[in-house]
């Protein structure tokens, strides 16, 4: 496939950068708006037609818990489950070494060309790049991934990978790359455009690479869900299917992959179930008219034995990628995916980012850029609590001294006020006044200077309503009530 090469993340420029970016970004906002919004509605309609939706996400948490606490016994009871229906399972302990095994059973296949199916754990392991050095073709076969394959970019949502993309910019980019392009400028025309595109490829390849959603212990079977079928048919013309998927993705058995699609679908997408949820259970069998002669599973660890290990990271592994946390976040919707820096974007990724590329100067920016309002939590089908691992890398960026020197430097100016509650008290009265004075009666302050212009290069400052400040209001009553 001829299309520009993506651009890796240590290319990206910083948060502040980034953000900058895309605040400035006037369409970016309004297809987040649309995106989410849609998603949003969509997701608390069908939510509400579940009475035991609590009930539900009770039971997925504790399935993933579950599964975790003994993920030891899962792993060799879906290996041996696995093995026995003709797949051949590997193990890897790093991205670089999940790349590796990809790449040698590619070579081995003799592969020129592979298909994909969306996965993130293949964008987390950074496959793409490890394809492209080896020599191996690459077709994107989800819509949207195919988009951003074609415009050289990172997906910006682990569910609507081009969400940030107008119809007009993907439709110069079909134009350019699609041997049969369209005609008209509608979408059904522009689908049908990447419909004869990607016909073509799934026919030719030699390899098809899927990611899971589930990997079912007690028959070995990998699950897929997608609403275009183009898993489907990357997983069934190739001569060989190989399956990325996180050690986490596991499940017990088919009764609680069932009770996981409904929690997963309904958060996703605000859908009862998707077009194609389908079970691959080993190669093609003796009688099958169609399938993969060889089935490779290569199960990743990069960093989620160690999140296992400590107490603060555990929860995260309850996550099954359906992307409600950020459709909900305040941050994400204002920002977008890119401006993350990371393979997953919103409030997952100020959690998983420092796990995957450690706690640095430019990945501790993403947990503070959370306002810790709780939605995220809120609507996470497997109550993960997002606020509280953030907080925790706020935590230990503190503790291994990565705040600059202004934040320590403020803190320490707050910490010396409140501790002298009639000093804090008199700034607090002189700071309303002076923002009064900025706001002129207009409900909204426009500007502020010095360190507080930042707050309202994009934003505006509500004004401090008239008459006492809360304090002074709070004295007030207890000088009253004491009467």
């Amino acid at each position: 496939m001829i299309a520009a090469p993506l651009r890796p993340a240590a290319a990206t420029p910083d948060f502040t950068a980034r953000t900058t970016d895309a605040l400035a970004d006037a369409w970016l906002k309004t297809a987040i708006d649309r995106t989410t919004g849609t998603a949003r509605a969509k997701r608390a309609a069908i939510v509400g037609q579940w009475p035991d939706f609590a009930v539900a996400r009770e039971r997925g948490k504790a399935i993933k818990d579950h599964v975790v606490a003994h993920l030891g016994h899962y792993l060799a009871e879906f290996e041996r489950n696995a093995a026995a229906s003709g797949s051949v399972v590997h193990y890897a302990a790093t991205a670089d070494e999940a790349c590796r095994i990809v790449v040698e059973i590619c070579r081995s296949a003799g592969a020129r060309e592979v298909t994909r199916s969306k996965s993130m754990l293949g964008e987390e392991i950074g496959l793409p790049h490890a394809l492209e050095e080896a020599g191996i073709g690459r077709t994107e076969t989800d819509l949207a991934e195919h988009i951003v394959q074609l415009a050289g970019e990172r997906p910006s949502h682990i569910i609507w990978p081009a969400m940030h993309k107008t119809r007009e910019q993907i439709s110069v980019l079909f134009k350019a790359h699609h041997t049969a392009p369209h005609e008209e400028e509608t979408p059904e025309a522009m689908a049908a455009s990447a419909r004869r595109h990607l016909r073509r490829r799934f026919l030719e390849a030699d390899v098809g690479i899927s990611g899971a959603n589930f990997l079912v212990a007690d028959t070995g079977s990998v699950c897929t869900v997608t609403n275009e079928g183009n898993a489907e048919m990357t997983t069934t013309p190739p001569r060989v299917h190989i399956v990325t998927a996180g050690i986490e993705k596991l499940v017990p058995s088919m009764g609680h992959a069932a009770m996981m699609l409904r929690l997963l679908v309904r958060s996703a997408t605000g859908a009862a179930l998707t077009q194609y949820t389908t079970f691959h259970t080993g190669p093609k069998r003796a009688g099958d008219r169609d399938g993969p002669d060889a089935f490779h599973i290569v199960l990743v660890d990069n960093g989620r034995t160690e999140m296992l290990a400590g107490e603060e990271m555990r929860a995260m592994l309850r996550c099954i990628r359906c992307g409600a946390c950020m459709n909900h976040c305040p941050v994400f919707n204002h920002i977008g995916g890119h401006a993350y820096g990371g393979t997953y974007p919103g409030p997952m990724g100020a959690v998983l980012t420092p796990v995957f590329d450690g706690l640095t100067m430019q990945t501790r920016d993403l947990a503070h850029a959370c306002t810790l309002n709780g939605r995220c939590r809120e609507v996470c089908p497997v109550d993960i609590p997002l606020p509280t691992l953030i907080k925790g890398w706020r935590t230990r960026s503190w503790r291994e001294g990565l705040e600059p020197r202004s934040m320590r430097s403020g803190l320490g100016v707050w910490r010396f006020l409140a501790l002298h509650p009639a000093l804090f008290r008199w700034t607090l009265g002189i700071g309303a006044r002076a923002l009064r004075l900025l706001g002129r009666g207009r409900g909204r302050i426009h500007a502020l200077p010095a360190l507080g212009a930042g707050w309202t290069r994009y934003r505006d400052m509500p004004e401090p309503p008239p008459g006492p400040t809360f304090l002074q209001a709070e004295a007030a009553r207890r000088r009253a009530a004491a009467r």
